[in-house]
């Protein structure tokens, strides 16, 4: 299979995207925002079953992981490019 220059271009662009620290800051916030969400169901939860939030465990493991993803996104890490990171070194 022969792939074209803009595939991989395409490729190259969403591997960086993926590995950058904010994007990896973020989506550790939405899985502890899950776990937190699914804690918060299974420790407090709905006893009547007619809370919206938290009598469905899925919404309760969604609605946490989006607020973890925003708590997460407020932050924002400089990325640390090579060639700054080289000079920072010779400096110190």
């Amino acid at each position: 299979m022969i792939e074209s220059k803009s595939e991989n271009t395409l490729l190259l662009k969403v591997k960086t995207y993926l590995s950058s620290r904010n994007t990896l800051k973020n989506l550790a916030g939405f899985a502890l925002g899950a776990v937190g969400g699914f804690i918060y169901y299974k420790t407090i939860g709905c006893s009547t079953g007619s809370c919206a939030i938290t009598s469905n465990p899925y919404m309760s493991i969604l609605w946490g992981g989006l607020l973890g993803y925003l708590l997460a996104d407020i932050f924002k890490l400089k990325e640390k490019d090579s060639a700054a990171a080289k000079q920072e070194q010779t400096e110190a």
